[in-house]
């Protein structure tokens, strides 16, 4: 069954965020979701455009609490 974690990089700056859900993902399973929490704006768009280039899927993206945050699902 899939897991949902959650990265807490708020108060990371690029590319903290993104080197942080790497590291996960290496951990995690295939259809694994993590969510990753950003304070950095540009997490908004470089981790979206990061799983487009390497093939995983983003499940959802958007702001909660004054943060950003980005859901994406292991692919491979």
């Amino acid at each position: 069954m899939a897991e949902r974690q959650t990265i807490d990089a708020r108060g990371a700056h690029c590319p903290g965020p993104l080197m942080e859900l790497i590291a996960a993902l290496k951990l995690a399973s295939v259809g694994d979701e993590l969510d990753v929490w950003s304070s950095d704006e540009g997490s908004a768009t470089d981790i979206p455009a990061w799983c487009a280039k390497v093939g995983h899927t983003v499940v959802e993206t958007g702001t909660h609490q004054g943060f950003w945050n980005v859901v994406v699902r292991k692919a491979r």
